[in-house]
């Protein structure tokens, strides 16, 4: 047993003075003055003047990605090389304070195989939850990573063999995106029909599903197909963001990956047509966030972090962005912890309770007043065991 004595605790309930101790991955206690036997603590940390925060969830990245201007260059490499590229990037998201991360697309079984390395102790880093390969049709956004489909039939089929693998969400492409070239941005990829039976093969098992879509159509197909999540959402208009709110569909935004590319551009060896495509999406990334937030649509952080300039390290910028972008820190304290949690499935993390999994951060200061406190954990716990 640990203790964090003396701290503030901060998580979606609020702030309150307590103690937290944390056993066999599990927080056991959390009040004023946790007492245990002696022989039974271990140890002690002093958390006077510092605040015990849930450890963050990244509810989007891609592990087997390392930020590189051009992604299409990593196709040729093999998959050792991805395989120790993921291990480098869940160890760095860990150590910036984010104990969960959902893998929305990579290679074969890779993060699904990372998955099962981190539970099982062979691997430190943050908890791994994976869709497998992407659900795409036949030349679409992310065909050089994604398991191609075409036609109900087949779109059920493709999904089902991902549950097969052991997938933990399943994901499609809904519409065009920046990276793939010749792809266009917001246009519809899977159809309506297409979509309905990708909803369906998870169904049974009620499995969260995620879209990536950007245009208005697409969105909207995807959350007409009862679609858990839609990822980027970027040129959502009022009636798509109406139909979110309405069906409790989560927006994962992913500022990040957008920032990434914008802000750094052709000059710093970013393919000329993801930039063009980045710039226009951007400008429409305002509109979105204001429908979204006028609407009530509920909101999970993700990042798509392995993208351009988008590191694991880096995650919790995220929460700044999205303060930027119209949110409270108090609302993006909820989009990476519960909301992030609930989207996830995962009813035991996201919170600072007994029974709940020991993921914690202790920061300096308070991240509900200061969105920049994420950004360097002084420490972090995963599932009990320190990792910072």
């Amino acid at each position: 047993m640990y203790v964090l004595r003396g701290g503030r605790v901060v998580d979606a309930a609020g702030i309150r003075e307590a103690d937290v101790a944390i056993a066999d991955g599990e927080i056991v206690a959390v009040g004023d003055d946790v007492e245990g036997d002696a022989d039974d603590v271990d140890g002690e940390i002093d958390a006077g003047g510092k605040v015990v925060a849930p450890g963050l969830i990244d509810a989007h990245v891609h592990v087997m990605m390392d930020g590189r201007p051009d992604v299409s260059t990593a196709v040729s490499e093999s998959d050792y090389a991805a395989s120790y590229r993921a291990a480098g990037n869940l160890q760095d998201a860990v150590e910036a304070g984010v104990t969960t991360v959902r893998d929305l697309g990579s290679r074969g079984t890779l993060a699904l195989d990372a998955g099962e390395a981190v539970a099982a102790g062979d691997l430190d880093g943050a908890r791994v939850l994976g869709c497998g390969r992407n659900v795409i049709m036949t030349g679409g956004h992310g065909n050089w990573f994604g398991r191609e489909a075409d036609g109900p039939a087949e779109v059920r089929k493709a999904a089902r063999e991902q549950l097969k693998a052991g997938a933990d969400v399943l994901k499609c492409m809904a519409t065009g995106g920046v990276l793939t070239e010749g792809a266009v941005t917001g246009a519809p990829e899977l159809t309506p029909e297409e979509l309905a039976a990708f909803t369906d093969a998870a169904a049974p098992t009620d499995t969260p599903t995620a879209a990536h879509a950007h245009g208005e159509a697409g969105i909207k197909n995807a959350v007409e197909a009862g679609i858990s999540s839609v990822e980027h959402g970027t040129f959502m208009d009022r009636e798509a963001a109406e139909m979110m709110a309405e069906r409790g569909t989560y927006w994962v935004p992913t500022a990040s990956a957008l920032r990434g590319i914008v802000d750094n551009g052709v000059e710093a060896g970013i393919p000329a047509d993801a930039v063009a495509k980045a710039e226009d999406a951007a400008d429409r990334f305002d509109d979105a966030w204001d429908h979204a937030l006028d609407a009530g649509v509920p909101i999970a952080m993700g990042t798509d972090a392995g993208t351009p300039f988008n590191f694991f390290e880096e995650i919790p910028q995220e929460l700044a962005y999205m303060v930027d972008y119209g949110l409270s820190p108090e609302a993006a304290l909820e989009a990476a912890t519960v909301n992030a949690a609930d989207l996830l499935g995962i009813d035991d993390i996201g919170r600072i309770e007994e029974g709940y999994q020991a993921d914690l951060v202790l920061l300096d200061a308070d991240p509900t007043e200061d969105v920049e406190a994420w950004q360097e954990p002084e420490a972090v716990f995963a599932a009990g065991e320190r990792m910072v």
